[in-house]
């Protein structure tokens, strides 16, 4: 396998996770409008921002962000090291990094391996105004708002496996490139092979690769960190959980995503996990995948909609090919399956 093919659940209940551009002194949450309906979301940007805090919060040491241009510059941007070879985040997260033409600089950028989608309502959602004030020591009480809202939002995901910790090279053919190391990166290809890196072909372009060790790990940590996710905005006045209440996973030979219509829903109807749909794209791309799916579903989350997709499942999970467990232990299982070598194989591309 190549790939981890995912989609997870987030229930917001009374809360604001992600914040959009404010109007006067009302505080407004994201949302799209989809034919007519309102559907709140949180942006991928805020969750991989989660991520990556929990990755630190686990002990990994985050790429140092430097910002560059005045407040009124246009051109203004922030730029972490670039350097994947050093720091798993720039590595797992990916990032550009643009030259410049005063120091000759080139740009160098990688390809995110973690690709997320919009974390987007299931159903239209109207978000609540909350009205408050500021009063405390002040003449004139000071008036201000903000919304919030309660909602399932699901979101997909995918691993590209092999790419963690593999780097291409700037003269290793190709078109695009979309995870290489400039010329000016030539101590970070040093650093790795002092680190036991080893110099590949891959996907047709010469690469650089890290010990097999240190990318069985950064995947881990990835995995480890959705275990025990947490942030958003506003959690001061609308505290909630951030570890998903709904998480699948399965492994894929190919960069597709089988649980589109697995987990969905429609208006009126809200949140639906829908066990014949999941066997039919199973049956769909027999030999693609590889066995268990493993589904992490909390308790007391959506339990009649639970018990009907076990039994939609039950030959499958009597066979151990779906396994269903909490979250965390779905994941961080899967982690440690990682870390001791057992899913090796995941990390090269699988032959055709």
């Amino acid at each position: 396998m190549a790939y981890l093919a995912g989609k997870m659940v987030l229930s917001v209940r009374a809360s604001a996770p992600n914040n959009g551009k404010g109007e006067a002194t009302t505080g407004r949450v994201k949302s799209a409008r989809i034919r007519g309906g309102r559907y709140p979301y949180v942006s991928a940007q805020a969750v991989r921002r989660w991520t990556r805090d929990s990755m630190i919060e686990l002990g990994a040491v985050p790429s140092p962000v430097t910002r560059v241009g005045k407040a009124q510059n246009k051109a203004q941007k922030a730029n972490t090291a670039a350097d994947p070879v050093r720091y798993a985040d720039d590595d797992l997260f990916g990032y550009m990094k643009a030259g410049s033409s005063k120091d000759g600089a080139a740009t160098t950028l990688r390809d995110s391996p973690f690709m997320l989608g919009t974390l987007l309502s299931v159903e239209p959602a109207y978000p609540t105004e909350d009205w408050g004030v500021m009063a405390r020591g002040v003449a004139e009480p000071v008036l201000h708002g903000h919304e919030f809202y309660t909602a399932d939002l699901a979101a997909p995901f995918l691993l590209d496996v092999p790419r963690i910790g593999t780097f291409t090279l700037p003269d290793g053919g190709g078109v695009g490139r979309p995870n290489y190391l400039s010329q000016e990166q030539a101590l970070q290809v040093a650093q790795a092979a002092a680190a036991g890196a080893t110099t590949v072909t891959f996907r047709d372009q010469a690469a650089v690769r890290l010990p097999i060790e240190e990318r069985r790990a950064r995947t881990a940590l990835l995995l480890e960190a959705l275990a025990q996710l947490s942030g958003g905005a506003k959690q001061a006045l609308h505290y909630g959980d951030r570890v998903p209440d709904l998480i699948v996973l399965v492994p894929f030979k190919g960069g597709i995503n089988p649980l589109a219509h697995v987990i969905d829903g429609e208006p009126g109807t809200g949140l639906r996990v829908r066990g014949d749909v999941l066997l039919d794209e199973l049956r769909a791309w027999e030999g693609e995948w590889e066995t268990p799916v493993r589904i992490g579903w909390r308790p007391g989350f959506r339990e009649a909609q639970r018990e009907d997709f076990e039994k939609k499942c039950a030959s499958e999970i009597a066979k151990d090919h779906i396994v269903i467990d909490h979250p965390r232990t779905i994941l961080r299982g899967l982690a440690k399956e990682l870390r001791e070598g057992r899913h090796n194989a995941w990390f090269d591309d699988p032959a055709r």
